[in-house]
């Protein structure tokens, strides 16, 4: 829903992960959030959250008063779940408002 979003409590890094019902093919990430400066995208193919290996990191732009929209474009790989790390922010609090993975 566009009216949710995930919000931290403050302190970095934060972390969400996203799992899916079985192991996917992801060819891309595009995240919409607000007031993040390092974001790493981390995924695991195991059948519980574990074992994460690193995917993306970057530094984002500052955009004031406005979502940052990103889109990461990644070789296609499966995972099983996706780790968000927001490694540093712009602010106290940031805030995540859609994620999207797209593959098969």
């Amino acid at each position: 829903s566009s009216k949710t979003f995930w919000v931290t409590t403050g302190m970095f890094p934060q972390e969400l992960i996203i799992g899916f019902p079985k192991c996917v093919k992801i060819s891309k990430i595009a995240i919409q959030c607000y007031l993040v400066r390092t974001l790493r995208i981390e995924r695991s193919i195991s059948k519980d959250p574990v074992g994460f290996e690193q995917c993306v990191e970057k530094d984002l732009s500052h955009t004031e008063g406005q979502l940052q929209m990103e889109e990461f474009p990644l070789p296609e790989f499966q995972a099983t779940y996706l780790r968000f790390i927001i490694k540093s922010a712009f602010d106290h609090f940031v805030s995540v408002h859609r994620v999207i993975a797209e593959g098969t």
